[in-house]
């Protein structure tokens, strides 16, 4: 028979495969069994999944027998009838005097502490590309949703009788979520520890638009060469080897793309709530093709460029020994490398290393300049794929049609001024010279059609393929200070129970991620603004030259005419 179940405590979904549920709100289970602490079932507007199972009472709706609860349900066994969820509430509450109709449901099955699920899907990834399915822990459930595996009876026993007696913060249930694999939800926590030097403190100051990141008091850029082809194994293997030269140090050294794979992997690992810009795509074939070659280049001028004005990124450690030691001093590599992947300021730890401004953050406000970027965010990111695919298009129509098509017109001249010169006669001649040119000039039109998207479309494609990268960044960095501030919220709520002075570290906890995570978004804007208008200025003054160009070559034409 069917099952119903009232809700105690809303649960704000998030993620893929779970539903929002409020207070007082009846539910329908496909199940009583609870899989790691969740129930599947359909909520009010029709929309199935999972929620908390401590955030809910189960009952029977065919007659009465509870399935969780503390014997107060069972009441209503005696009355042979089927309960509603208003008629739950409201008995309930009448076991305690209050009969009044606007009545709460009592706690009664679990006294609920788990913590909100706050987990995006999008955000979800796994390590070594590891898919859902094979995740450990995790079975393809209904719909094709990932689904937590069915827990021990004794597991969930003591997840219950904890749930029961805790009435602190607790842990995500969904322990592969970005807030966890992050280390964002151990620090809020209280759980990391360690020694943070001088030199790996991150200050995040207040600005006139709110928190930023402290400027690098010494900016520098970095230039990158054109590639040269190298070989090693006596001609085996080739790779193309990259001159990088940092302006600060004015010494070249030659990296790799592995190197630079290898790089962005460790500040990825560092930086959880930093975007750290994508390199360009792998291939697996063409490495070696001069397009290839000259688009790849192009994006690492530009992943370069955004690591170099980042005041955090460009200052620290692994990418200073990657822009300085010498690559002929093999050992000084290898020791720089490891000292990186064992570097012990990252995931919770690394938190520890931003000191936040001492102005008082309004969690209201931060909530709401959250969540207005993470519109702009897809907003910008929607756009962005729809301004690609059509430059793109505009580009192809440049390359090929538009140059077949001058070429047509400019055939066309040719034929007409040869058809003239069977005419034979002396004062025609000039006028079939300057046909002649006119179809010449529509020719070389056509050229300049065809190679025209280099200058101006393939640098604005360039931009978009960076900003991209960025904004596929941001769900995960947002997604770390929304589980920031459920805790803090949690905290909050909590601290009417017991002592306040740990929701006192939470909330202190949760500003220095937020200050980040403001002072990233900030950076983002500034970034973004200051691209977007050089290089849009680039792209007119491209088309301006380009039509200029066309201007000039009609005009030629033009004269010829003058003395035919």
């Amino acid at each position: 028979m069917a099952l119903r179940a009232i809700v105690l405590y809303d649960f704000v979904s998030e993620n893929p495969g779970e539903i929002s549920v409020v207070e007082n709100e009846v539910l329908t289970l496909y199940s009583e069994d609870i899989v790691d602490g969740w129930l599947e079932g359909v909520n009010s507007r029709g929309q199935s999944g999972l929620f908390p199972a401590s955030y809910v009472e189960i009952l029977r709706t065919d007659d009465g027998i509870p399935i969780q609860g503390n014997g107060t349900a069972g009441d209503a066994h005696s009355t042979g009838s089927t309960i509603t969820g208003t008629e739950y509430s409201y008995h309930i509450n009448a076991q305690k005097g209050d009969t009044s109709a606007e009545s709460a449901p009592t706690h009664l099955g679990y006294a609920q502490q788990h913590s909100y699920h706050t987990s995006q899907g999008s955000d979800e990834d796994w390590a070594d590309n590891q898919n859902v399915a094979d995740a450990p822990g995790v079975v393809q459930g209904r719909g094709g949703n990932a689904q937590k595996c069915q827990a021990t009876e004794s597991t969930r026993r003591g997840s219950a009788q904890q749930s029961r007696s805790s009435a602190t913060v607790g842990k995500n249930l969904n322990r592969f979520s970005t807030f966890v694999k992050s280390g964002g939800e151990a620090f809020v926590l209280g759980e990391a520890s360690g020694f943070v030097k001088d030199t790996d403190k991150i200050y995040v100051v207040m600005g006139p638009f709110g928190p930023e990141w402290q400027e690098n008091p010494h900016p520098f850029t970095c230039t990158i060469d054109d590639p040269t082809k190298q070989t090693k194994f006596k001609g085996i293997k080739c790779y193309m080897s990259y001159g990088l030269t940092p302006s600060h140090t004015q010494s070249r050294v030659n990296r790799r793309y592995k190197h630079f794979d290898w790089l962005y992997a460790r500040l990825v690992e560092r930086f959880p709530v930093i975007s750290v810009p994508h390199l360009p795509e792998k291939q697996a074939t063409g490495r070696f093709e001069e397009d290839f070659i000259c688009k790849r280049r192009r994006g690492l001028i530009w992943w370069m460029d955004h690591m170099t004005s980042h005041p955090v990124l460009s200052r620290c450690d692994v990418f200073q020994h990657f822009l300085t030691c010498s690559s002929n001093d093999e050992k000084a590599w290898k020791r720089g490398k490891r000292k990186a992947e064992k570097d012990y300021l990252v995931g919770a730890n690394f938190f520890l290393t931003i000191i936040p401004p001492a102005a008082p953050l309004n969690m209201q406000e931060v909530e709401g300049t959250v969540d207005g970027f993470k519109t702009f965010t897809k907003k910008m990111d929607d756009n962005i794929v729809q301004l690609n695919v059509t430059i793109s298009e505009f580009a192809r129509k440049q390359m090929t049609g538009f140059k077949k098509e001058y070429q047509k017109v400019g055939q066309a001249f040719h034929l007409l001024s040869q058809a003239f010169e069977f005419d034979q006669q002396i004062y025609s001649i000039k006028l079939n010279q300057a046909i002649a040119f006119t179809g010449t000039a529509y020719e070389t039109i056509g050229d300049y059609f065809s190679e025209q998207p280099r200058q101006d479309l393939d640098p604005v494609s360039d931009l978009l393929a960076i900003y991209q990268g960025h904004l596929t960044n941001f769900p995960d960095i947002i997604h770390v200070q929304k589980g920031a501030l459920t805790k803090a919220k949690e905290s909050q709520r909590h601290s009417d129970e017991k002592d306040s002075s740990g929701m006192i570290g939470i909330s202190d906890r949760c500003k220095i991620i937020s200050c980040a995570t403001l002072a990233e978004i900030q950076h983002f804007h500034r970034t973004r603004v200051r691209d977007f208008r050089v290089h849009m200025q680039h792209y007119l003054q491209e088309q301006i030259a380009f039509f200029q160009r066309i201007m000039t070559k009609l005009e030629e034409a033009l004269h010829m005419y003058d003395e035919a």
